[in-house]
């Protein structure tokens, strides 16, 4: 899953030898390319919207941690107290954010 800036080719071959189907919307510039090449350039790509939904909501979820510094900066060098730095942070943004 990536954003519009990283809809290149290249980007969407990587995950695609890999058998991984890309969630990538597909920015207007390159739509309007492919259609301009004709029938063979013009099939649309995969993009399933509510998979990229649920990227933004991982996404949202780590900017939130970054928000701690204890996080972003990676103090802790132990694994497990990593972990268990993690695990605080995210009980307090549960407790502070609750979804209903």
């Amino acid at each position: 899953m990536a954003d519009k800036a990283q809809s290149s080719r290249s980007n969407r071959a990587r995950p695609r030898r890999r058998g991984i189907r890309a969630v990538i919307p597909v920015k207007d510039d390159q739509q309007q390319h492919r259609r301009n090449h004709g029938s063979p350039g013009a099939r649309p790509l995969a993009f399933a919207p509510e998979r990229h939904k649920e990227r933004n909501t991982v996404e949202r979820c780590f900017n939130k941690l970054k928000a701690f510094r204890t996080v972003a900066t990676r103090y802790d060098k132990r694994e497990r107290i990593y972990q268990g730095t993690i695990d605080v942070e995210s009980i307090r943004i549960r407790l502070r954010d609750p979804v209903t």
